[in-house]
């Protein structure tokens, strides 16, 4: 997931939507791409690396309607192949978020004769399009949505007409009106060279976008009314969704970013943690006799209270270690020694020689990572990713929070494979991690007084702080 735009009009394509991601760059990405429909034919262009290297391969891409996608990959690695738009048949699609049941949507949509070329949840959704289609994409659009389970914010292209089709469901959309021409976005700061004029999509609902005008749907097909708002911020404060710098922005992303690391991963009925990519077996898991957690800066400091909820939950002695200090230590550890790698980039230089001098040892190795493809994220065997999305901010925010959720899964999963933990300890845990973005929102919607005290202690030449337990790291 990243950055989605979409554009219906009069004027070319390709440089409105090239410009419209370039806009978004701020929010960081892997790989971009294009769909570009001309005399009833979809032409794609994608690429890994940046919009500059896309426009360095773009073809005499001619058409006044299209989509294009910056990519932050969540699953799959970076590459061209898993970039953005995918097609099926006549149906091209671009998406952000997090396909929950992708693996049941892929065996079926299989056995029906689809062929899968990425490995990305998102060509699902061209395929389900492409399934249901009958000549009315809205109704296309619909049908195959009604299977997914999870979030997104999808835009599609069919060659059949000039009309650019769009669906969002916890992940942000925004319409852009103008005159003659209508855009689709992730993020409004793409819309505002544009226009100003927008109307913003909420949970189950679908716009039509053409040249003329757009009309907007709930999931029975039937059309609803929308209002449009006029933006008044600048382009920067934009970027920023007029919050007043990146750092106030981040923190605020917490109640989505710690809702997208959860998302898929917990059964409140079993009381189950659910983690794909963790392989280690249950003899494994119980076999376990330490953790060694190793980490630089902010990520260290997450895993001090992973050790708590090592030790707590699951009964493992854990240890924390910075990365740097680890491979000068002459470390004490066996086959039976689980190291745990948090670097929330995948590319912390300490971070991955640690791994590897783990590695050497014969410990069993798992990262906690919020980029996919990376150095980290290829040297160990088991990963969570915390799905936090890029981060500007130089301090460490929702990234660090996401890390601490992942912690709190893969303590609760641990305990729970080594029956530690009994369900209905494991339940009550699990709901309550559910309520958590619900709660820091709560939180942040108390401005007024966590300025107020802000200010009261502005002046405090130092601080001190008590806490025992969770509370001490």
């Amino acid at each position: 997931m990243c950055g989605i735009v979409g554009y219906v009009g009069t004027k070319q394509a390709t440089p409105i939507l090239i410009d419209a991601l370039k806009r978004l760059e701020y929010r960081g990405y892997d790989s971009a791409g294009l769909a570009i429909l001309t005399d009833n034919v979809i032409s794609v262009c994608k690429t890994e690396g940046k919009i500059a290297d896309l426009e360095t391969k773009l073809p005499d891409m001619i058409g006044t309607c299209g989509i294009g996608h910056t990519r932050w990959a969540t699953q799959g690695a970076p590459t061209t192949i898993n970039a953005h738009p995918h097609v099926s048949g006549n149906i091209a699609v671009v998406h952000n978020g997090i396909i929950e049941n992708y693996q049941e949507l892929y065996d079926w949509l299989k056995a029906e004769g689809y062929e899968f070329v990425s490995e990305t949840d998102t060509e699902v959704l061209a395929h389900l399009a492409h399934k249901f289609y009958k000549g009315d994409l809205i109704k296309a659009v619909i049908e195959g949505l009604k299977k997914v389970k999870g979030s997104y914010a999808a835009a599609y292209l069919c060659s059949d007409s000039e009309t650019v089709v769009a669906a969002r469901k916890e992940s942000p959309l925004v319409a852009g009106v103008g005159k003659g021409e209508n855009f689709i976005a992730s993020d409004v700061t793409a819309l505002l060279k544009n226009t100003r004029d927008v109307v913003y999509m909420q949970d189950f609902e679908i716009v039509q976008l053409t040249g003329e005008g757009m009309q907007f749907f709930d999931f029975d097909g039937n059309l609803i009314q929308k209002k449009t708002e006029t933006i008044e911020w600048n382009i920067e404060a934009a970027e920023k969704s007029g919050y007043p710098h990146f750092m106030l922005k981040e923190i605020h992303e917490q109640v989505t970013s710690i809702h997208d690391t959860l998302l898929g991963r917990i059964s409140e009925l079993s009381g189950d943690v659910i983690l794909g990519e963790v392989t280690l077996s249950i003899d494994e898991i119980k076999n376990l006799e330490r953790i060694v957690i190793i980490a630089c800066g902010t990520s260290y400091n997450a895993g001090l209270l992973g050790r708590y909820l090592f030790e707590s939950l699951a009964g493992i002695h854990t240890d924390v270690e910075i990365s740097s200090e680890f491979r000068y230590a002459n470390p004490v550890v066996s086959g039976s020694t689980l190291v745990i790698a948090i670097s929330q980039s995948g590319e912390t230089a300490d971070t991955i020689a640690a791994t590897r001098e783990a590695k050497i040892y014969g410990c069993h190795t798992l990262a906690i990572t919020n980029v996919v493809g990376t150095t980290l994220s290829r040297e160990v065997e088991n990963i969570v990713y915390t799905r936090a999305g890029p981060e500007i901010g130089v301090a460490a925010t929702k990234t660090f929070t996401s890390q601490l959720i992942a912690l709190y899964l893969l303590s609760i999963y641990f305990a729970r494979k080594r029956k530690k933990m009994d369900v209905d300890r494991s339940k009550r845990l699990l709901v309550s991690m559910k309520q958590l973005p619900g709660m820091i929102q709560q939180i942040l919607n108390n401005k007024e007084f966590i300025q107020k005290q802000a200010k009261r202690f502005s002046n405090a030449r130092d601080y001190f702080f008590l806490g025992r337990s969770l509370n001490f790291p």
